[in-house]
């Protein structure tokens, strides 16, 4: 993870994009690039999304968009000081203690 973070601060560096990099406008960055994700996925059903990644095409736009979001993820994550494998850590701990296994496992909604 800190070898992404690192690379993605050096992209960013080298084409002087910080000065555009406000959190603000990395999480707008974040949602729309997640909108994009769900294109590929527009209109079938869950078996058939997984048909789609098997298309290689399919797959590597998918795959494109998926690094997309992870990007933007990442320079909101540097421009704010975020330790995203920490927080992703905390939150994990989070969520086991809120949704223990042995009560919500093969629960689709929460709270059933």
């Amino acid at each position: 993870m800190g070898e992404l973070r690192a690379a993605w601060l050096r992209f960013v560096e080298e084409r002087d994009w910080a000065q555009f990099h406000f959190p603000k406008n990395l999480a707008m960055a974040v949602a729309a690039e997640s909108g994009e994700l769900l294109e590929p996925f527009m209109w079938v059903g869950g078996p058939e999304s997984l048909e789609i990644l098997k298309d290689p095409a399919r797959r590597e736009s998918v795959e494109d968009e998926v690094a997309d979001v992870a990007g933007a993820l990442m320079a909101l994550c540097n421009a704010s000081g975020i330790d995203l494998a920490s927080v992703m850590a905390r939150k994990m701990a989070k969520n086991e203690r809120k949704y223990p296994a042995d009560q919500y496992r093969g629960k689709y909604r929460l709270g059933d």
